[in-house]
């Protein structure tokens, strides 16, 4: 089980903050350091001093680590276009020796649309958009230096396109997709994805999502495995007490948690319930740390937990 650090920087951070655990990650041989690609705190939380774009964040961890992989679980549709994007993620993964992983979803957070003035439009629509967007970004990635690409879809067209810069990795990136849905999204991961991911499910829900993905693979011929993962809440500590504390902190109950798929307990309650992951499925887990300043939490998993995995 590779284990990966993710964050959620819209909840309030620096990006010296976020610097900060992705080094504490590296240094304690995680597998990768991921953030939220969101403009609008969610909870009773400050946010502040306010949302970071999660691009312009890991072209500058890019270079501000050597080893660790980076990425968005994930970006939305909604945010950016399609060409502009594939330009900036090739540009991060050149930045970074090829160490990216582009995760991008549908959106679903309105209310950080209204704040910020960007469009929201039906879950349709955005899923509609998302295949476009798809096919565009891995198809710009994909074609030959020298050649174009050109796309005709009802949300986006592509013309004489020179389809760079490409990004370090060949042919392209690893692309994450995830989520719920029974139809669409198995499709959508099948056909484009190297990497599908449930994020923060009840551990018994995980095997059918992750079936659903297999039979659409089988359905389109596809012969390439697929990487499967799943995220959920970190909560770890020495003993009850500091579980407890850790809880606090969030403003979560340890109880709650461990109902909805958390890593939560002491190490070796953490083990057990990441070997439930293993046999549910998944080679990859993300682990949601809320509390940025707790750097002790990730090195605890780190020199507590992996080496038992």
């Amino acid at each position: 089980m590779r284990l990966v650090i993710f964050t959620e920087p819209q909840q309030g951070a620096t990006h010296d903050d976020l610097l900060r655990v992705a080094k504490a990650a590296e240094d304690g041989g995680y597998d990768g350091f991921f953030r939220s690609d969101h403009y609008l705190k969610m909870g009773d939380v400050s946010g502040l001093p306010g949302p970071t774009d999660a691009w312009i964040t890991l072209a500058a961890l890019a270079v501000q680590t050597s080893r660790i992989r980076l990425g968005t679980l994930v970006s939305s549709v909604t945010f950016r276009l399609p060409g502009p994007l594939a330009i900036a993620v090739a540009q991060v993964d050149a930045m970074s020796g090829g160490r990216v992983e582009f995760g991008l979803g549908s959106g679903w957070f309105e209310a950080e649309h209204q704040a910020y003035g960007i469009p929201f439009p039906t879950l349709g629509e955005r899923f509609d958009r998302l295949e476009e967007q798809l096919e565009i970004i891995t198809g710009l990635w994909e074609t030959p230096v020298g050649a174009t690409y050109d796309f005709q879809g009802k949300h986006y067209q592509v013309l004489d396109s020179p389809a760079l810069p490409k990004p370090a990795q060949s042919p392209r990136p690893p692309v994450i997709v995830g989520g719920y849905g029974k139809k669409r999204t198995p499709y959508l991961a099948a056909r484009y994805a190297t990497e599908f991911n449930v994020p923060f499910a009840k551990l018994e829900d995980i095997p059918a999502q992750y079936a659903r993905v297999r039979a659409a693979a089988e359905s389109l011929g596809r012969t390439e495995p697929l990487t499967y993962s799943a995220a959920a809440v970190l909560c770890v500590g020495r003993d009850d007490a500091e579980v407890r504390r850790r809880a606090a902190a969030i403003g979560r109950d340890a109880d709650e948690m461990r109902a909805n798929g958390g890593v939560v307990g002491t190490p070796a309650e953490a083990v057990d319930t990441i070997r439930r992951y293993a046999e549910a499925g998944a080679s990859r887990l993300f682990l949601q740390v809320l509390d940025l300043t707790d750097l002790d939490h990730v090195d605890l998993v780190a020199a507590e937990v992996a080496p038992k995995l």
